[in-house]
């Protein structure tokens, strides 16, 4: 068999890549070695999913070790077959407060700080005459559990009002109350004028950090290794933050905007008459550039997606009894498709979702009903002790 395949990168050739010692390339007819199983939608989850066939060539199949106590979820998907389950990711979130200060615009977020200012004070601030401008110091607290999360977001605020903020845990923490989170030194006006609104930034992004926490430990609990994301169902004006928040949580921010994916859904298929026409005109504006998604609610309708062209398949509103053997028929045929749900998952029946068939698993929820976290910022006096007074004994 003659293949034909993309050049590795450095992170597939790492120690921790799991093609080294999870996969093996079997062609296709042949028995896999003992201990052994095949499946279907190996090749996009080990890395492989550049391999091509040079015409006239066999297809092979990608084989995985099989564990002897599969996830009892997927029992049903997998009725009659070999059991199989993921192997649990194990690095870290590749975004890191180091990594977000590169990739986002200082512009961008001194932009963002001086609207949500602006809006919270068009006008005269009087109560700024009662404080004056005398040097003072707050310290910031963490009164709830969860993940810290806005930490670009809170120091854009306070720069734009010429306060200085140190901080004392790292961006990600797990806050367990009551936590001395920063210190925020400054003029008393202007400290005060930031308040209201980087505790605000801050309790919304780390409320956001938390939930995409809480759904990615889930998914890795029940076994599965896919991803975990967000939707673009955010907060106008605010979809950096809340983006950022699914990052720091660990899961994956799916599309920024509509630039980033062809998304064909319903109400597309419906105006270009057809999922097969919807699909070739959105093959054609993406070009080479952007990869197609096409929102199904059928395997027949999954189906003809593939067959002209999408690299992803969104099953939406599938029942998990549903979804896991229509995601099995697709993949049967089209190995290489991309297989989204989405669509009334919360946060208690994830793991009803996860099974081997499935790449992403996109929650709007993390982002429309995530709980805001309590902060608190609390001026002391110069040699004193800061105390959060809500909880002091």
């Amino acid at each position: 068999m003659e293949l034909a395949s993309e050049p590795r990168t450095k992170a597939q050739d790492s120690p921790r890549a799991p093609i080294k010692e999870a996969f093996q390339l079997t062609p296709a007819g042949s028995q896999p070695a003992e201990g052994w199983v095949c499946g279907g939608n190996w090749a996009s989850r080990s890395g492989k999913r550049g391999l091509r066939v040079r015409q006239g060539g066999v297809p092979p199949v990608l084989c995985r070790k099989r564990k002897d106590k599969p996830h009892p979820l997927w029992a049903s998907a997998n009725a009659g077959s070999e059991q199989w389950t993921h192997q649990p990711r194990t690095s870290k979130p590749a975004w890191t407060l180091k990594a977000w200060r590169y990739c986002c615009p200082p512009a961008t977020l001194a932009a963002l700080a001086d609207s949500w200012l602006r809006e919270d004070c068009p006008g005269p601030n009087h109560a700024a005459l009662v404080t004056g401008a005398a040097p003072s110091q707050a310290v910031l607290w963490a009164k709830s559990p969860g993940v810290l999360a806005g930490r670009p977001f809170f120091d854009a605020i306070f720069a734009q009002v010429n306060c200085q903020v140190s901080w004392f845990l790292p961006e990600g923490s797990k806050l367990v109350p009551v936590a001395r989170v920063a210190e925020v030194r400054g003029p008393a006006h202007c400290l005060l004028l930031g308040e209201r609104v980087a505790l605000n930034t801050l309790a919304r992004c780390s409320g956001v950090a938390s939930a995409a926490a809480a759904a990615v430990q889930a998914a890795r609990e029940a076994g599965w290794a896919g991803h975990v994301a967000g939707t673009r169902k955010t907060t106008p004006g605010f979809r950096l933050v809340e983006k950022y928040g699914l990052l720091v949580g660990g899961a994956a921010a799916h599309r920024y905007d509509l630039g980033g994916l062809v998304m064909v859904k319903d109400n597309h298929v419906l105006a270009a008459g057809g999922v097969e026409k919807a699909v070739r005109g959105a093959r054609q504006v993406a070009d080479f550039a952007l990869k197609v998604e096409v929102e199904c609610s059928s395997l027949q309708e999954a189906v003809e997606a593939a067959e002209a062209g999408a690299d992803l398949v969104l099953l939406d509103n599938f029942k998990p009894e549903e979804l896991h053997p229509t995601a099995a028929a697709l993949k049967a045929r089209f190995p290489g498709v991309g297989v989204e749900a989405s669509g009334g998952i919360t946060l208690a029946n994830l793991p009803q979702f996860c099974g081997p068939h499935i790449d992403v698993i996109s929650l709007g929820m993390l982002t429309q009903a995530a709980p805001a976290l309590d902060f608190s910022l609390k001026l002391f006096a110069e040699g004193t002790a800061p105390v959060c007074r809500a909880y002091r004994s």
